[in-house]
């Protein structure tokens, strides 16, 4: 059975499921600062909707998972926190994209935009989560979406999203390499062009 992309379903599903990313790695902060903000909410139509963002939900935080002992992926979290500007995370979506979208980038660049969220709030700077998600959410919506209704949404990504959890740590580290240097080259330019600004 093809694919079929609907558009107001794919751009719900992706806002949603960039708010449960973010959601989801705030739950493993023990801070209070946690409880001073709300994330803005989304409305889902039904039970489907509501399944499919778990369901990418997990496949994200497996991938996310094995990027948490990646040094140079932690170092560029950490360079683009100190670096804390929409061009700056302009400036690193549009380095990771350069050589084309993947359903793997997608879900690294969500990923990134939950452990942002958590170095944020342990900056004592909560307040700054709604932004990463109004970022995160915007760059989606106008560089990421298409491309997705364009590989017929969401409901398509499962398998190649599935098989990206599914790789090893060891292939992970051969076969995504550049993926990842060029990633965070994007965040340690954006970094340093923002450190420059405010020097």
């Amino acid at each position: 059975m093809a694919c079929e992309s609907n558009s107001m379903f794919d751009e719900r599903i992706g806002e949603a499921l960039i708010r449960e990313v973010i959601e989801e790695e705030l739950k493993h902060i023990p801070s209070e600062d946690v409880l001073s903000f709300t994330l803005p909410a989304v409305e889902l139509k039904n039970e489907q909707e509501d399944k499919c963002v778990d369901q990418l939900g997990t496949l994200v935080r497996k991938i996310g998972d094995k990027l948490k002992d990646d040094v140079e992926i932690q170092d560029g979290i950490d360079g683009l926190a100190q670096g804390f500007k929409w061009n700056s995370f302009k400036e690193m979506g549009d380095k990771a994209f350069e050589h084309g979208i993947t359903w793997e980038k997608i879900a690294i660049l969500f990923y990134v935009a939950g452990k942002l969220a958590v170095k944020m709030v342990e900056a004592h700077l909560p307040q700054s989560v709604v932004e990463i998600l109004k970022w995160t959410v915007d760059y989606f919506k106008k560089y990421l979406l298409g491309w997705i209704r364009g590989r017929g949404g969401w409901i398509c990504s499962f398998s190649e999203l599935a098989v990206a959890s599914m790789q090893t740590a060891s292939s992970m580290s051969s076969h995504r390499g550049g993926l990842i240097i060029t990633f965070f080259a994007g965040i340690a330019l954006g970094s340093f062009i923002s450190w420059r600004l405010t020097s």
